[in-house]
């Protein structure tokens, strides 16, 4: 390599682990090298082979080389242009990914339909042929259809895709009815905080399932005769803590009530597809659920996840930024009651069609159609809450909305410890965002956009909301290194592009 070539990816190595958070010694302790080795790479001062560009990047979570991946790594963003037209809002990746984990259910062949075509959709397929299930795209690559062997070969797990997605975790409740002993390995997935797998572990030793955690993985021991003998109550009303409940729950040989169950939509998708497999469920869309499980399922299943109410406000979160006109289609409006209602206190203009099924015949759509409009801060602080609350994913949108807005807005996730600091990113394109800890900030608005050079935050949400904030902003941004947010979203960049942005995929190197 060229020392230009050097220094570049120096100065790209330096970004990542910076944002990541980690010391020279750190990474160096994770890639087995020293300190002055790390300050050599990132000045550039030291020759570097792919393989050692691919363990940096794995250690740090980030694409900073990616050997024949069409995906982005940079984007470039011509801002102050306002969208137009329509938009059809995509299937759940939340929802997806649940039942790529509940396809090893049944021994029956699997097929999903319109599957989002995203990083942590991929990352579970890796894991899933890894241990022996046939994976097969249909209808130029929109479906996908999954057959399990006769026994998995859970020995040869693929450790470095299970080790890159938190969703992982949703593989100990089905394959608890495929083996007495199997390991999987700790989960990653955005960094959010302190995020507990406890309550997960809590749910599923009333099922038998007792998991000890110890060097780098969870290994999971399965005692057969153990049962429920009365109601389960989760210590968490997570969506992926009741999805491990349900799918335990739905190979266990008796009746299993759910507590404290999350009623969210990625929660209720996971139903409708347990209930395709013979496993009757009562009370879904409430927060008590009672599974009537089959010990045995061998069913073929054919299922089509809703769309995407995060998606959802994304893109109605683009149309406020940039106070363009624009058509929302196939908007799943149950999980977007609270938030349409919040925007139309505030001042929101937008209509919204008669109601429709989705594909799977229970998801109540509608389109939306977003007008520009002179926004006022909310009276009330924005918070999340269980389903039917604000969606806790929904909560970085609102940022970008309330700069757009006359006012001080509060928001309050309380949820996770980091992601209200990613919001205040915001302020190097002009925002006004005060951190008063790490779960509250204050939005003063309106806010006149200005472009900038940034890296990606490593959480999901608030780095979309940066690219939306860098739709509104007169000039040419750039926000580096978008690996996180092909992990959510399928070709955002390209479909916002076909309303009016101008967005430019570029690599470096």
């Amino acid at each position: 390599m060229t020392d230009d070539y050097l220094m570049r990816i120096g100065k790209l190595i330096r970004d990542a682990r910076q944002h990541r958070g980690l010391t020279q010694a750190q990474l160096g302790e994770a890639l087995g090298t020293s300190q002055s080795a790390v300050n050599r790479i990132e000045q550039g001062k030291q020759n570097i082979s792919l393989e050692m560009i691919a363990r940096i990047g794995e250690a740090l979570d980030s694409e900073i080389v990616s050997l024949g991946y069409a995906g982005p790594m940079h984007l470039r963003v011509a801002g102050g242009t306002r969208l137009s037209g329509a938009i059809d809002v995509r299937t759940s990746k939340n929802a997806c990914v649940a039942l790529l984990c509940a396809s090893l259910l049944t021994t029956g062949r699997t097929t999903l339909r319109q599957v989002a075509r995203i990083e942590e959709v991929y990352r579970i397929l890796d894991v899933l042929t890894s241990i022996g299930v046939k994976v097969r795209w249909l209808n130029d690559g929109r479906d996908l259809e999954l057959a399990p062997p006769a026994e998995l070969d859970l020995a040869s797990m693929d450790v470095a895709a299970a080790r890159r997605t938190r969703s992982v975790l949703m593989f100990l409740g089905p394959l608890m009815h495929r083996a007495d002993h199997f390991d999987i390995p700790y989960a990653g997935g955005c960094e959010l905080g302190t995020r507990t797998v406890e309550p997960h572990l809590t749910a599923l030793r009333r099922f038998g399932l007792d998991v000890a955690t110890t060097g780098g993985s969870y290994h999971a021991s399965v005692s057969p005769e153990v049962s429920p003998d009365r109601p389960i109550v989760l210590t968490e009303r997570g969506d992926t803590v009741t999805e491990n409940a349900l799918l335990a729950a739905a190979r266990h040989d008796g009746v299993s009530v759910i507590r404290n169950a999350s009623p969210n939509y990625m929660v209720q998708d996971l139903c409708f597809f347990l209930e395709r497999l013979g496993v009757r469920i009562e009370g879904i869309g409430t927060t008590t659920l009672t599974v009537h499980g089959k010990r045995e399922i061998t069913c073929d299943v054919d299922y089509a996840p809703a769309e995407d109410p995060v998606e959802a406000m994304s893109l109605l979160a683009a149309a406020v930024a940039t106070s363009s006109e624009l058509t929302i289609r196939r908007v799943p409006v149950e999980f977007l009651e609270i938030e349409l209602a919040v925007l139309e206190q505030m001042g929101l203009d937008y209509d919204r069609s008669p109601e429709y099924p989705a594909q799977n015949g229970r998801t109540r759509l509608t389109d939306l159609t977003v007008r520009p409009s002179k926004l006022t801060a909310p009276i009330d602080k924005i918070h999340p809450m269980p389903f039917p609350g604000i969606n806790i994913d929904n909560i970085p949108f609102f940022a970008v909305i309330a700069a757009a807005a006359h006012g001080t807005t509060l928001i309050h996730d309380w949820v996770y410890e980091n992601r209200a600091i990613y919001l205040t990113e915001l302020g190097r394109l002009g925002a006004d965002v005060k951190l008063l800890d790490p779960h509250r900030v204050l939005v003063q608005g309106p806010t006149r956009w200005r472009a900038a050079e940034m890296m990606c935050p490593p959480a999901l949400r608030p780095a979309v909301v940066i690219l939306l904030a860098m739709l509104a902003a007169e000039g040419t941004s750039v926000l580096r290194n978008v690996y996180v947010i092909n992990r959510g979203y399928e070709d955002l960049a390209e479909r916002l592009n076909s309303i009016g942005a101008k967005i430019e995929t570029f690599r470096d190197i």
